[in-house]
């Protein structure tokens, strides 16, 4: 088994927690996983990208290279695009469609949309409205998880159970809505 993802986003938006699901369900699992510096948190809002690298065998570097990601999962659509140069042949785009206008030529929504429509293999969501119905907007992260969660190699009850892990200092009712998002996101996939 082997992935490489990339995670992106602007700062704030919760990609440090995707990542330690994922390591943790990973190394659950005796996978070895690496993951490079994210980039941009210094600036709430700031562009924020990480690269995590999950295999079965040796992982040599940190880094992905040009069109090797198996999977970008971002939780602004923007952002999703910003990395596509790394997105190999038969990578899949999992993004939110969420924006977060923090640049002046930010551009425009229906231009961005249309850029992500044409991509071969890619699931665009509602994040936001996901997490607001299992109990807080601050889920969108978790709910991308779950939307990604198919092409991710791992057990979904292992990733539950790192949600559980990772949350756990927050108390039950973070763990829950944290739980319901990623279920949510999950659900995406059988529509």
């Amino acid at each position: 088994m082997k992935k490489d993802i990339i995670l992106a986003g602007v700062g704030g938006q919760g990609i440090l927690s995707i990542a330690a699901v994922i390591d943790s369900a990973a190394l659950s699992l005796g996978y070895k996983v690496k993951q490079a510096e994210v980039h941009g948190m210094s600036q709430r809002g700031g562009a924020v990208q990480s690269h995590l690298r999950i295999s079965d065998t040796g992982i040599y570097s940190d880094l992905i290279g040009l069109k090797s990601a198996d999977l970008i999962i971002s939780v602004e659509p923007m952002e999703s695009l910003r990395y596509i140069p790394f997105l190999s042949e038969k990578g899949w785009v999992v993004t939110s469609r969420d924006c977060f206008k923090n640049i002046a030529n930010y551009p425009e929504e229906e231009e961005l949309f249309a850029q992500i429509e044409k991509l071969p293999r890619k699931i665009a969501v509602d994040a936001e409205k996901l997490a607001r119905e299992a109990g807080s907007a601050k889920a969108s992260n978790i709910v991308m998880l779950g939307v990604a969660a198919p092409f991710l190699g791992i057990a979904i009850d292992k990733l539950r159970k790192a949600i559980e892990i990772i949350f756990a200092e927050k108390g039950q009712k973070i763990i829950d809505i944290n739980l319901r998002a990623f279920d949510a996101g999950l659900a995406c996939n059988n529509q």
